[in-house]
């Protein structure tokens, strides 16, 4: 495979084998003479919105730490040193965001969060910290110095706003300049501090907990349970202890419930629809005035359709997933669903030969605002 700036001199095997959740990885110029793809003002104003999660964390007089959510309708004075606003989600903002987070597709799209720009004054950071997910911590702007750990006392300080380590002490330590890029495994302790202005682009790699995965199962799962008939006990016998549960009907029902199973089909449905389910803040504003059916044929016939920046399509086996919804591939079309899937559009040729069954699926996208045609 070819060899990728972005990993410096490694190809994305090596990176793979030798780093991702296990050690870091510094990479100076990742990518070079990079700047920061969105103005200070443009991002201030993101910060605004309620659609967009932000926060803004500062140092108090005393030492300590605060920290205010979004919409955040002012900030404090540019001059004054030690503050950090953190706008989420920014990829979903900006389609230059978006192309940025997507040089990262060497690793599966089930995997990608999103992409963080946080700017701070001089002196600004947000404490000394672990993340329980993959980031690569991208300099866009001015310098952060960044102090790293591989401590395993994590025990964080109680009573502050932000997970604060207690006990950090730093074994490594890395100035990063606009293009210089970190890598960080989960659970890696680590602490930025801004020197002078700067803006810091964190790429981030989802990573649920299996507690959360098991809740969203079984109530993904609820409504596919089929257990026909009812609890009975015709030999029921006379008992000294009626508020003692009857060993039988304990066993009858254990019994009973543990025919419950789940295919390995049923675990693909569930994380597709839960790994493609736009965030809580994403929205899709459906078309006004779309084409009609026969319309967007032609032009896509002409020009292709790309996905949304905000649409989420994952696939596996038979079945395709796409924002939080999914449905079965037949044969003929599972090339070109996949093809749409991993190169997130499809060119003309190939929209012109699709079935009328991807067309019809693709119009729906179009007017749902998942899907739009290329000009």
């Amino acid at each position: 495979m070819k060899k990728l700036t972005l990993l410096g001199d490694i190809t994305p095997e090596q990176f793979l084998r030798d780093y991702w959740h296990k050690k870091p990885l510094l990479i100076r110029q990742a990518i070079p003479g990079f700047k920061p793809l969105l103005p200070f003002d443009k991002l201030a104003e993101l910060a605004t919105k309620d659609y967009v999660e932000s926060r803004l964390v500062t140092k108090t007089t005393e030492g300590s730490w605060d920290m205010q959510h979004g919409p955040l309708k002012e900030l404090p004075a540019r001059k004054q040193r030690e503050w950090t606003m953190l706008v989420q989600g920014v990829n979903l903002q900006d389609d230059n965001a978006d192309a940025l987070l997507r040089q990262f597709r060497f690793l599966p799209d089930a995997r990608r969060d999103d992409l963080m720009v946080s700017f701070a004054t001089d002196g600004g950071g947000v404490g000394p910290h672990f993340d329980s997910y993959d980031v690569f911590l991208l300099q866009a702007e001015g310098q952060r110095r960044w102090k790293i750990s591989a401590q395993k006392d994590l025990t964080l300080i109680e009573g502050l706003p932000l997970k604060i380590l207690k006990k950090f002490k730093a074994t490594e330590e890395f100035v990063l300049e606009p293009g210089d890029m970190l890598y960080l495994p989960p659970h890696y302790a680590h602490d930025g501090e801004a020197i002078g202005d700067c803006q810091t682009y964190s790429i981030g790699f989802r990573s649920p907990s299996y507690q959360e995965l098991g809740e969203a199962f079984l109530q993904f799962m609820a409504d596919s349970i089929d257990l026909p008939g009812r609890y009975a006990d015709p030999e029921l016998e006379p008992t000294s202890k009626p508020a003692e549960i009857p060993k039988a009907m304990l066993g009858k029902l254990a019994d009973e419930l543990n025919k419950v199973s789940f295919t390995e089909d049923d675990f693909a449905i569930f994380l597709g629809e839960y790994l493609s389910e736009p965030k809580h803040n994403v929205f899709f504003q459906p078309l006004e005035k779309p084409l009609t059916a026969g319309k967007f044929q032609q032009s896509a016939e002409k020009n292709g359709v790309s996905l949304s920046r905000k649409t989420q399509m994952l696939y596996r086996g038979k079945n395709v997933f796409i924002n939080g919804e999914s449905f079965a591939m037949n044969k003929a079309d599972k090339a070109t669903l996949e093809t749409l899937a991993n190169t997130r559009g499809l060119n003309g040729a190939t929209v012109a030969g699709a079935s009328e069954d991807v067309l019809e699926a693709l119009f729906a996208w179009y007017t749902d605002g998942w899907l739009e045609l290329n000009k």
